[in-house]
């Protein structure tokens, strides 16, 4: 049995007038198929309002006050003793409105909607955004500047670079020969190698120091630059700091001193990330004309994580020419010496 049809059996006594001038006057009320039947004492009908336009002038109020929609002046009153004929009405009542659209929440939930895309697309794809347009207009003469100034702040805790007055114009013959901007060495804080932005590489003393071949000191140099390849060393920088740097960046074309003393304290305390895919490191080897073998051998003696490094060597079987004559790598390897 339905709701309707178990309603349908039910009738109460109220209190009905057609406008607010006429009196109120007792008359019978039933429900019917569509509709709300009013009727008076003699059981003829005077009304017919439609279940689906019934509206409640005072929700939650006794006695219980409907009318029309559309028309607040017929209105029937139904006192506390006909609870089961209110209950019926209101029961009705929210069935019918359940069923109609609602534009309004349609409206809020496409609102809804807008918002969650605006809020994720400043979320993910924004800062993403606003990072490869700086990487793309910054120009190079800038990017050598935020490095140097990076640098610096790296110097503050790793010492000042090693040079000596004979050992500037070497390093800079190696910096051009391995496609860098520039080539530092330092005693201290950097665990092998880095890339800053402008291009400048950074090695620890201990990859001139300790080997006979310079060949192993630009591997490292090239790897980094592989890397870079993947990940621009300023777009690295501006996703470490986040999207406020970016903006000042791209705003002011500079970053504040904080900004700097945090990346730079960021890339010393990081672990050592992981190699690029051997592809690109192999790619960058032969395109600079460098054999991967001594890189390869430093990093694994025994050959066995690198065999792909030492195996597809691009330089394998070429007669190369030394990166530096003996003279200049043995000068090299005192820089830190003073």
């Amino acid at each position: 049995m339905t709701a309707l049809t178990r309603y349908q059996r039910i009738e109460a006594s109220g209190l009905w007038r057609p406008t607010p001038e006429d009196q109120r006057r007792e008359v019978i009320v039933s429900i019917g198929d569509a509709t709300l039947t009013i009727s008076d004492m003699n059981d003829r009908a005077l009304s017919h309002w439609s279940l689906a336009a019934i509206q409640r002038a005072n929700p939650d109020e006794l006695p219980a006050i409907f009318h029309p929609d559309g028309d607040p002046g017929e209105t029937l009153e139904l006192d506390e003793r006909e609870s089961e004929m209110i209950e019926a009405i209101e029961y009705l009542r929210h069935a019918v409105e359940r069923t109609r659209p609602h534009p309004g929440r349609l409206r809020g939930g496409l609102v809804l909607l807008v918002m969650a895309v605006f809020i994720a697309l400043m979320v993910f794809w924004l800062p993403g955004a606003m990072r490869r347009h700086a990487v793309n207009v910054v120009p190079q003469i800038q990017r050598q500047e935020i490095g140097q100034a990076i640098l610096s702040r790296i110097g503050r805790v790793a010492g000042p670079p090693c040079r000596t007055p004979e050992s500037e114009a070497v390093l800079d013959r190696l910096a051009r020969r391995i496609g860098v901007a520039r080539l530092v060495v330092l005693r201290d804080g950097v665990a092998d190698s880095l890339l800053l932005p402008g291009g400048i590489a950074v090695v620890n003393r201990k990859l001139v120091e300790d080997y006979e071949d310079p060949s192993v000191m630009a591997g490292y140099v090239l790897v980094e630059r592989a890397r870079a390849g993947l990940q621009d060393p300023l777009d690295a920088m501006l996703k470490n700091l986040g999207i406020g740097a970016t903006v000042r960046l791209l705003t002011t074309g500079a970053l504040s001193p904080e900004m700097l003393v945090s990346h730079a304290e960021d890339l010393l305390a990081r672990p050592r990330p992981a190699p690029p895919p051997e592809e690109a490191v192999l790619a960058m080897f032969a395109r600079m004309e460098v054999s991967s073998r001594p890189y390869a051998y430093a990093v694994d003696r025994t050959g066995e994580t690198v065999l792909g490094l030492i195996e597809a060597d691009p330089m394998a079987g070429r007669d190369l020419e030394p990166l530096l004559p003996d003279r200049d790598w043995v000068l090299l390897q005192n820089i830190c010496a003073g």
